[in-house]
């Protein structure tokens, strides 16, 4: 195959940059299994390790959920109609991609916290630190963006005119919703939901400020046995996480390839 000079220079830069991300997950995954898989099998029988990995992935689905419940009509509207302050309204979407996690924490403590604007309202019967619902909170707040982002950008390339025609063949506006601009913008709306359930399922910062190492997480885990037990224990852990969840993105991955690459 004949490759270019440009071809040839693209192919070096992202080749370096696929090195640089892969060197150290396959570094980290060969060590493990080389050289301590004693601890890596005890990890991945290990109950606290299972536990921790099984609140991660069903809190993340749960916060992609939310995300979806709320973000796509958010993105819908953002995409589709002009209204005074949509610019802030944008903003404020894009806010939690910038600032950082441990502030992010923070602000969730001061409004869901037991002290808090809503937490403390509903304290005698609804807690937000140290439960599941914290948790799916925290990584709703983290992942939004993504699925609303993704979202707007898949609303934005459907063509107006296809649900102009079906207001005008009858249709009302819930209806060219969902059989004309939904089906058309799915492919983005899944794209979103697979890089917020990423983003969910590594989030620290924000949890731990927030809902504290109860109900804990893989990522919280991690950190414990790193500062308790040392490295080693730590890294087995991590590769616990990454055995579980590499192949559900990569499936994911393809899956959307399979059912969208040709839109």
């Amino acid at each position: 195959m004949r490759v270019d000079k440009v071809s040839a220079i693209f192919l070096f830069l992202g080749g370096l940059l696929f090195f640089i991300i892969v060197i150290p997950i396959l570094n980290v995954f060969t060590e493990q299994i080389l050289f301590h898989f004693p601890n890596f099998v005890h990890s991945l029988t290990e109950y606290t390790v299972l536990k921790a990995v099984s609140v991660s992935l069903f809190a993340s689905f749960l916060a992609v959920l939310v995300g979806f419940i709320l973000g796509v009509p958010l993105a819908y509207l953002l995409a589709n109609e002009d209204f005074l302050g949509k610019g802030i309204v944008e903003g404020f979407v894009d806010l939690p991609m910038a600032i950082p996690h441990t502030a992010a924490g923070v602000a969730l403590l001061v409004v869901f916290g037991a002290q808090g604007l809503i937490g403390g309202a509903t304290e005698p019967f609804l807690h937000f630190e140290r439960s599941l619902l914290g948790i799916v909170i925290a990584m709703t707040f983290i992942s939004t963006p993504y699925m609303v982002n993704s979202a707007k950008e898949g609303f934005q390339s459907v063509d107006r005119r296809l649900e102009n025609v079906g207001r005008n063949l009858g249709a009302s506006r819930w209806e060219t919703f969902h059989r004309i601009s939904f089906p058309l913008a799915f492919p983005h709306i899944f794209n979103g939901a697979i890089m917020a359930w990423a983003r969910s399922i590594s989030e620290f910062s924000a949890i731990i400020i927030f809902v504290g190492y109860w109900p804990t997480i893989a990522p919280a885990l991690i950190w414990s046995r790193f500062h308790s037990q040392g490295l080693t224990k730590a890294i087995s852990i991590a590769v616990v996480l990454l055995v579980i969840v590499l192949p559900i993105f990569v499936l994911l991955r393809h899956l959307r390839g399979r059912l969208f690459d040709k839109y």
